[in-house]
């Protein structure tokens, strides 16, 4: 079994509704946040320089199933696991957590892309020295 990414944050009022209950599409930011930071915790970035040029991941799926409120000033942890390494793509999972107890749960499927000069971007193999660093959070 693959380890989890933790990412912790807090609450901010700007993300919660009129209740002072996190917006439901704020989870889908903090889903981004957290990939973002593991990039970077594996000294790469989700805008990655390879030999060949610029690769990138868009996302293609994304869903977030919420079991618990969490509201303004709590803090949250969101551990990030991979799910599957696909020849192209990724599925990320997220466990938004309060404490041990689950709040939410999230899944971004996200397809490996070349970056052209002109911007242009086109679904490739997933790099093996990115397969290689994605392989310890594989859960299964």
């Amino acid at each position: 079994m693959g380890q989890s990414y933790r990412y912790r944050r807090r609450v901010e009022f700007r993300d919660t509704d009129a209740a002072g209950i996190v917006h439901f599409s704020v989870f889908f930011a903090y889903m981004e946040q957290a990939e973002h930071d593991f990039w970077r915790s594996l000294g790469t970035s989700v805008y990655h320089r390879t030999g060949d040029g610029k690769v990138s991941w868009p996302r293609v799926s994304a869903k977030c199933d919420y079991l618990v409120a969490i509201k303004f000033e709590e803090n949250i942890d969101i551990d990030l696991c991979v799910i599957k390494i696909g020849s192209k793509s990724l599925n990320f999972g997220f466990a938004f957590r309060r404490g041990e107890d689950v709040v939410a749960q999230g899944e971004v499927t996200t397809v490996c892309c070349s970056i052209g000069e002109d911007r242009s971007m086109k679904s490739i193999a997933i790099p093996d020295d990115i397969r290689k660093m994605l392989e310890p959070f594989l859960i299964g």
